[in-house]
């Protein structure tokens, strides 16, 4: 039965990297997101002026709300981030720190 913490300084090095790996596949998808929700909404401003104008309620825009809705989508990024970094990240570093420290 394996416990699947490195044995070696090779294995740890490789487990090492293979955190790092996937903390930047979260960090890509996530910026993408944010990339795609920022810009979608600069191509409103550019291109649909007229949508953006249109009034939902007396005193409330369009672009006042999906500006709104780019806040709070940089918000539930975030909150992704680091509901993900606390469960699955940080405990994997723990856990590579605790193998490297008994290693000594």
């Amino acid at each position: 039965m394996t416990t699947g913490l490195p044995t070696s300084k090779a294995d740890a090095l490789l487990a090492t990297r293979r955190v790092a790996a996937q903390r930047w596949r979260i960090a890509i998808m996530l910026t993408a997101g944010m990339v795609l929700v920022y810009f979608g909404f600069i191509a409103l401003v550019a291109f649909q002026p007229a949508l953006l104008g249109t009034l939902v309620t007396e005193g409330l825009s369009v672009g006042i709300v999906l500006g709104a809705c780019v806040i709070v989508a940089a918000w539930v990024l975030t909150y992704t981030y680091i509901s993900w970094a606390n469960r699955v990240y940080d405990p994997a570093l723990a856990a590579l720190k605790a193998t490297h420290e008994d290693a000594r």
